[in-house]
């Protein structure tokens, strides 16, 4: 009985947690976006979130953490929709699935005004991109590595998530630029790199494999060369005979 009522405590405890967290986010990205990121202080989020500075700061290292959550929640919500997929489903076209039931599951408002901040604040973009590419990225790579029997930081894996994360970005753009459904469009993204790769993961192999067999022994001079060892004799080499013949006495 004691033990129960701590978890459910303790589960009250993460869902307050939860929610000053996207409160917080809320309130802060309306603030980015009307007087502008650098103008924006964290006692500005505060007061208008009605809680202390030192309240934000146990949520909050800085205010650019803040453009940080969303990145983490979307990874992690992406890492517990792959291990949802079937085993035996194409390597990518579980990430597309996944991604789509994801995406749909988020504020498109929230995202849309997050896409706006960044994209009108030079300073904190390097901070997200690198967010995204060693958190939803990293996700991903692991993902294929797990799949497809690779090390984590191999190039198949890496390349892959690279390629699938160049896709999530430009689907994002097209977005925000022209509308429409954000799922949508990052499935259908994708959908278009399913079909350039190819769903086999048997085709795909490891740089350093391909390197390993580059390295075979040479073959000695002649050895497999559909025109073969060029005789001395010119009356035996048709080529030389022409040749010869074609010069004048």
């Amino acid at each position: 009985m004691e033990l129960a009522a701590q978890s459910l405590a303790a589960q009250l405890r993460l869902k307050r947690s939860e929610m000053m967290l996207s409160e917080l986010e809320a309130v802060a990205l309306r603030l980015f976006e009307e007087p502008g990121f650098d103008v924006t202080t964290v006692e500005d989020i505060a007061a208008r979130a009605h809680i202390s500075v030192r309240t934000f700061y146990r949520y909050f290292r800085a205010k650019d953490d803040v453009l940080q959550l969303r990145i983490d929640r979307r990874g992690e919500a992406l890492q517990a929709a792959l291990s949802a997929r079937p085993a035996d489903e194409p390597p990518l076209h579980t990430v597309r699935l996944a991604l789509e039931e994801v995406v749909a599951a988020e504020d498109a408002a929230l995202v849309r005004r997050w896409i706006a901040v960044v994209a009108a604040t030079p300073s904190v973009v390097k901070g997200v991109i690198g967010g995204i590419q060693l958190k939803s990225q990293r996700v991903i790579a692991e993902f294929f590595a797990d799949r497809l029997g690779f090390q984590s930081d191999a190039i198949v894996p890496t390349m892959l998530a690279g390629a699938v994360g160049g896709v999530i970005q430009a689907a994002h753009t097209r977005w925000f630029l022209h509308g429409g459904d954000l799922a949508t469009t990052i499935s259908e993204g994708i959908e278009v790199l399913e079909r350039g790769i190819g769903s086999d993961p048997t085709t795909w192999t490891d740089g350093a494999e391909r390197r390993v067999r580059r390295k075979a022994p040479l073959r000695p001079p002649g050895a497999g060369s559909r025109r073969g060892p060029r005789s001395e004799d010119p009356e035996r080499d048709p080529r030389r005979r022409r040749k010869s013949r074609s010069r004048p006495d």
